[in-house]
């Protein structure tokens, strides 16, 4: 496939999308680029979930998917933002960022707005700058987080 160049000046389509109108082998080469095979390395869970998110916001310079994000949520007193991915060389650029907003967009009457991520500067710098508090961090009371991951 031909890949734009990955320049600042490269125009992005963002925007909402749902689980069909995605082009599945982009979305699994997305998640390759950023390293997270254990997601690839079943492609039916990752269509599952896909389908089963509650929104999904996408970039794409020109006809390349360069980012996602999608949010599970019962669309009344959760939200949980589940995944955020900007190909490499397109990182660094607010992609990220405008796609967090635009995929929470329909869930601003939710309060707890939750995820769950890597131990990386990088990332709780990130998520941080958009208003999210890591749990130990958090000045309103005691919090918990637990997780539980079956293999």
């Amino acid at each position: 496939m031909d890949r734009p160049a990955a320049t600042d000046e490269t125009p992005l389509d963002v925007r909402l999308t749902d689980a069909a109108a995605l082009d599945f082998d982009q979305v699994l080469a997305l998640y390759n680029a950023v390293g997270w095979t254990a997601y690839t390395s079943s492609p039916e869970t990752v269509s599952a979930a896909l389908s089963g998110s509650a929104a999904i916001a996408v970039a794409y310079a020109g006809t390349e998917l360069v980012g996602l994000a999608r949010v599970i949520s019962d669309g009344a007193s959760i939200c949980y933002l589940q995944d955020v991915l900007v190909r490499p060389a397109f990182q660094r650029r607010g992609i990220g960022r405008r796609l967090v907003q635009l995929v929470l967009q329909p869930f601003s009457h939710v309060r707890q707005k939750v995820l769950l991520t890597e131990d990386e500067a990088g990332q709780k710098a990130f998520y941080e700058s958009l208003g999210y508090t890591q749990v130990t961090d958090n000045d309103g009371g005691a919090l918990r987080a637990f997780a539980r991951f079956d293999d």
